[in-house]
C-alpha cells in the first residue's frame, strides 16, 4: 500500500491548482481535482491542473491521504480580476548564493534546535538546485519583469555575487534586484545607492527600495526613500508595487522595540503615511522572515503587506504576479525539479520539525486576489 507523505494544497490560481508530496518510492498516485485526474510518479511528486474556471469550488483527493489542514477536501479557485492583463512579474528572495549549511537561528552553539542541513558529499551546492530550479520555472513562464528580493548571497563575498549574478542574469535585462542585510556582510557599503530605483511595465510601476541596515538584520525606510517613493506615486495614475528586502512593523503593536528584525517602527510608519496618502500604491513585497505571510492595516488603507518564502530551502518559494486593469493576483509556487524537491523536502523538518507550520503559512497568504 502506498503511503503519501506531507501532501500540501501548494498553489491555487485563477485557473490552475499544485498538489505536492512524497512516497516511499517510485510509486503512482492519482490526484483528482473537480472531474480531472493527474497520475504522478515519486518519490517527488507535483501534481498540477490547469483549465479550471476562476472562482469555482473544486472536489480534492489524493489517493492514500487524508483530507487535513494542509490539504482540504475542496477549495475554490482565485477570481480573475477585472480588464486586461498589464504585466506578469516574478519574485525570489532569500537565495543565499555561497551558503554551505541552513538551519541555525544564530550563534547559539548547543541551544540551536536543529537539525544543522547541509548538502551531501558529491551533490551540487543546495543554493545552486534550488535557484537552478526557480529560474528555469521563471524562464519557461516568461515574465515581463523579474526581482530578487535581497540577500542574493550568504555573506557578501564577491564570488557569492559572482555566482548570483550568472545565474539569474540568464534571465536577461528583465531581471532586477536589490541587497538584503547578508549581502552586506563582506563590506557594508557594497551595492550602496543602487536602490531606490523604479521599474515601468505595461501599465505598472515596480518601485524597488533598499531597506538595508550594514551590520544588522534589522531595517530601514528612510526618509529620503520615503520621499522618492511619495513623489513617484504622485507623478503616476497607474498602480505602484513596492519591493524590499525587510518586512514591515505591526502597526497595531502596543508597544515599540529598538530591535525589531524587520523595518523599524518609526520608518514604518512613516511608509504607511505614504500609502494611506497615495491610493495607487497597492502593495509592499518583501522576504527576510522566510514565511509566506500577509498584514493588512487600516493606517495603510489595508493593502497587504507580503512576505514571501525563502527560495533556498523549505518550501522553494518564488512567487508569480498577473497585474491587471482592475487588480492582481499572487500565487507561491514551489520549485518543481525532482532535485529541489528532494531538498526542501529534507529541509522541512529543520527547527525542531516546527519549519513547515512556520514557512509555508496559509493558503490565503499566499495565493490570493487584490482588486484596485
Amino acid at each position: 500500500m502506498t503511503t503519501v507523505h506531507d501532501a500540501e494544497l501548494m498553489t491555487v490560481g485563477p485557473d490552475e491548482a499544485v498538489v505536492t508530496f512524497r512516497t516511499d518510492g517510485e510509486e503512482e498516485v492519482t490526484t483528482s481535482i473537480g472531474d480531472t485526474e493527474v497520475t504522478t510518479t515519486g518519490p517527488y511528486h507535483h501534481a498540477s491542473v490547469g483549465g479550471l474556471d476562476p472562482g469555482t469550488e473544486y472536489r480534492l483527493g489524493v489517493e492514500g491521504a487524508s483530507p487535513g489542514e494542509w490539504l482540504p477536501a475542496s477549495f475554490t479557485t482565485l477570481d480573475r480580476p477585472a480588464g486586461r492583463l498589464l504585466a506578469t512579474i516574478a519574485t525570489a528572495n532569500d537565495v543565499h548564493f555561497g551558503e554551505v549549511e541552513c538551519g541555525r537561528l544564530g550563534d547559539l552553539g548547543e541551544e540551536e534546535l536543529g537539525p544543522i542541513m547541509r548538502s551531501e558529499p558529491g551533490e551540487p551546492p543546495y543554493p545552486q538546485v534550488m535557484n537552478g530550479a526557480v529560474i528555469d520555472e521563471m524562464r519557461a513562464l516568461d515574465p515581463d519583469v523579474v526581482v530578487v528580493k535581497g540577500d542574493l548571497t550568504d555573506a557578501g563575498d564577491e564570488g557569492e555575487f559572482e555566482d548570483f549574478l550568472n545565474a539569474y542574469g540568464s534571465l536577461g535585462d528583465r531581471m532586477q534586484w536589490v541587497r538584503g542585510n547578508h549581502d552586506v556582510k563582506t563590506d557594508p557599503h557594497f551595492a550602496e545607492g543602487y536602490a531606490p530605483y523604479a521599474v515601468h511595465a505595461d501599465g505598472v510601476t515596480l518601485a524597488v527600495a533598499d531597506t538595508v541596515i550594514p551590520g544588522t538584520d534589522r531595517g530601514e525606510f528612510d526618509a529620503a526613500q520615503v520621499g522618492w517613493l511619495d513623489d513617484l506615486a504622485d507623478s503616476l495614475t497607474t498602480p505602484v508595487l513596492v519591493f524590499g528586502h525587510h518586512h514591515l512593523w505591526n502597526l497595531d503593536a502596543d508597544h515599540r522595540s529598538g530591535t525589531y528584525f524587520g523595518i523599524n517602527p518609526e520608518d514604518s510608519e512613516a511608509l504607511a503615511g505614504t500609502v494611506a496618502r497615495r491610493e495607487n500604491i497597492v502593495g509592499y513585497f518583501s522576504g527576510h522572515t522566510h514565511r509566506n505571510r500577509v498584514r493588512r492595516f487600516s493606517a495603510a488603507r489595508d493593502i497587504p503587506f507580503v512576505e514571501i518564502a525563502c527560495t533556498k530551502d523549505y518550501p522553494g518559494a518564488w512567487a508569480e504576479y498577473r497585474v491587471y486593469e482592475g487588480g492582481f493576483t499572487q500565487v507561491v509556487r514551489r520549485a518543481a525539479a525532482p532535485a529541489a524537491m528532494a531538498w526542501t523536502e529534507r529541509t522541512r523538518g529543520m527547527f525542531a520539525g516546527l519549519y513547515r507550520d512556520y514557512a509555508l503559512g496559509p493558503l490565503h497568504d499566499r495565493c490570493f486576489v487584490e482588486r484596485f
